[in-house]
């Protein structure tokens, strides 16, 4: 990471997933990869829905019932509908955490309140279909539309783990640039998450940079919000091995003058064994970072696809 970069990053989680003892039996779902690997990292804003909406610890526990699109939130037992107490509190939170810049959040899995995504919704027959989003996740998202979100269960897939991540320190470093807007922080910062963005999506590389050939031009409020919305697409795209192989051998191709036949020969092949899976991310990416150092590459070493997150997270050590 890039010295500007030791500050920690404050995300919003779900409470119960840092240990606090707020469910409805009284319990707590402590995450200890959350609180220990990524608290080195992340400052945590926590939200309970169910206790700071006035419900009490312990409490009878509730379920989603009816339309998908807009269930009701019910106990399970006495049927009280808590749905509008909920909603309410929801938008009024949503407004409060809008003070807390987050760049990302973590929800409880399943939840009725916090679920992202696969909530069960029950119907008139009592019969589930895990097709729902939790209350107050789903006015979260509706609310912060291009702040990186993802589940605890999820983040288990390391895939989906690095993506997450990755896109919330895009995502800070691009708030950085919308405070201190200029157009030619925009090109900089274009400059620099190239490779970046070719690793997730070809095709919003491609129109961003039409975007920021415009900086200048267009109305600086309506360039950066067009240009957020297509880096924040391009970031929920997982990069995969075959678009990882692409940007490495494209960056290969910057030191075609300068690296001798055998390092050249070594390089392929790291690549293809990483291409076969046979081994990790990591290992072309630090023989690129060698490189980068060794011929003193200033363009590629402004790139943040060589280190886009702390190494002490591991997130490119898995084949």
């Amino acid at each position: 990471m890039k010295t500007g970069e030791i500050s920690k990053i404050t995300i919003g989680v779900s409470s119960c997933l840092l240990g606090n003892e707020v469910r409805f039996d009284g319990g707590h779902k402590h995450d200890r990869y959350i609180t220990g690997t990524l608290g080195q990292f992340f400052e945590f804003v926590p939200v309970c829905p169910e206790v700071e909406c006035g419900l009490p610890i312990p409490r009878e526990s509730m379920r989603l019932v009816g339309d998908p699109e807009n269930p009701r939130l019910i106990t399970g037992k006495t049927g009280i509908d808590h749905t509008q107490k909920m909603q309410e509190w929801a938008a009024a939170r949503v407004e409060k955490l809008a003070e807390n810049d987050l760049c990302g959040f973590i929800f409880k899995s399943k939840s009725p309140s916090s679920g992202m995504e696969r909530v069960k919704v029950y119907d008139a027959n009592n019969v589930p279909r895990s097709v729902g989003v939790g209350i107050f996740a789903r006015i979260f998202k509706e609310r912060f539309p291009l702040i990186p979100v993802e589940e605890e269960g999820r983040l288990h897939d390391m895939v989906l783990r690095e993506n997450f991540i990755e896109s919330v320190f895009v995502y800070r470093r691009w708030r950085e640039i919308v405070r201190g807007f200029t157009p030619d922080k925009l090109v900089h910062f274009h400059t620099e998450h190239k490779m970046l963005l070719r690793s997730h999506s070809e095709k919003h590389y491609r129109e961003l940079g039409r975007i920021v050939a415009k900086a200048g031009v267009m109305e600086g409020e309506a360039l950066l919000a067009v240009y957020q919305e297509n880096l924040m697409a391009a970031m929920r795209l997982k990069p995969t091995v075959k678009k990882h192989v692409n940007v490495l051998m494209h960056m290969m191709g910057y030191f075609k003058k300068q690296i001798s036949s055998d390092e050249k020969q070594e390089l392929l092949e790291v690549i293809e064994r990483y291409s076969k899976h046979h081994v990790p991310l990591i290992v072309p990416v630090t023989l690129l970072n060698h490189y980068v150092r060794k011929y003193n590459d200033s363009y590629l070493e402004k790139q943040y696809y060589l280190q886009p997150h702390p190494t002490e997270l591991r997130l490119r050590n898995h084949a």
